[in-house]
């Protein structure tokens, strides 16, 4: 049974229709990169998948939890299924360790010096142990996406979600941020990705999924879907991306 599982997924705003009906599954360990062009529905799907955006109909399964939303709450199932957003979304007024901590406390009740003590461990990790007491306007675009990733890490998730996480940073501090997605990789997290950085898609994925217009066009392993793709689609958008 795959560790998450989206079937029937229909997504709609008004009369238009964002997923038409997409069927998508992910397995313990495996990095799921999900390319496509803009609009085509890839952070929709995401937003779906926590429940930040409400479905039609579709049912989203998390293996020995049950249906997202249905089984659990989606104030639980966030707790599960982790997303970290391409706009940080750390709180202005809370230095770093209270803005990592916030989740498990209040969230999952969580005694604080035990998460702290976890908090600390990732920060060093990511290279920014040395900046627990900062603020956010205190900090790069950089090093405030990796503050993004510890407070999602620290939750402790099944399945971590990623829209477009370099989309807003210098070209300089990509690197920084994809090392570390890159690292939790090779450490087995399970993982779904939202990117336009063809050259880290290509060396993190698993899997790759081409969307177009809601709906999944080509799916292969990446060496084949960059050198060899199937589609005229998927061949059309790697031309456009080969500048």
């Amino acid at each position: 049974m795959p560790l998450l599982s989206i079937q029937n997924l229909r997504k709609t705003y008004g009369e238009t229709v964002a997923i038409p009906d997409l069927n998508l599954s992910l397995h313990k360990g495996e990095v799921v990169v999900i390319l496509g062009p803009s609009g085509c529905g890839k952070s929709t799907l995401l937003r779906c998948i926590n429940g930040l955006e409400e479905k039609q109909s579709g049912v989203i399964t998390v293996k020995n939890i049950g249906e997202l939303g249905k089984d659990i709450s989606w104030e639980q199932a966030r707790q599960k299924v982790g997303m970290v957003f391409q706009s940080y979304e750390l709180f202005a007024h809370l230095n770093v360790i209270d803005n990592i901590l916030l989740g498990p406390i209040k969230a999952q009740k969580r005694d604080r010096a035990e998460a702290e003590k976890q908090a600390e461990t990732l920060l060093a990790r990511v290279g920014l142990l040395d900046r627990k007491t900062a603020f956010p306007r205190e900090l790069s675009g950089g090093q405030k996406q990796r503050i993004a990733i510890v407070r999602t890490l620290c939750m402790n998730p099944d399945v971590i979600l990623l829209d477009e996480i370099t989309a807003a940073l210098d070209p300089e501090m990509v690197r920084e941020v994809l090392d570390v997605v890159l690292e939790l990789a090779n450490e087995g997290m399970s993982m779904l990705i939202v990117t336009h950085e063809m050259g880290f898609a290509e060396k993190v994925a698993d899997r790759i999924i081409f969307m177009d217009r809601g709906s999944i066009i080509e799916e292969s392993e990446p060496n084949q879907f960059f050198h060899n793709p199937q589609t005229e689609r998927a061949k059309q958008f790697l031309r456009g991306m080969d500048y």
